[in-house]
């Protein structure tokens, strides 16, 4: 991966990572950069899942592959947010 490809994915990823964060309901107990960490993540999984169902590349926006992300990427927070706050932490 050459340099801009990961600051692509750096800047996709703090796009992702918060949208997803936006999508999980309530307060979140976890980071900024492990936001950025479970969007990056969730975008590269989402571009995976896109493509292996062939709606990566379509016509336009990809606006399916980029619900795919978000949601993965709203998973990935929750996961974190209730593996944090879970008692005698």
């Amino acid at each position: 991966m050459e340099i801009d490809g990961l600051i692509s994915a750096i800047v996709i990823g703090i796009v992702i990572g918060v949208l997803g964060r936006l999508v999980v309901p309530g307060r979140q107990r976890i980071g900024v950069l492990w936001t950025i960490l479970v969007g990056i993540v969730a975008a590269l999984i989402g571009s995976w899942v896109a493509s292996a169902f062939d709606v990566a590349d379509t016509d336009g926006v990809d606006w399916v592959e980029w619900l795919v992300q978000i949601a993965l990427a709203a998973v990935g927070v929750a996961a974190l947010d209730r593996s944090r706050s879970r008692p005698g932490r």
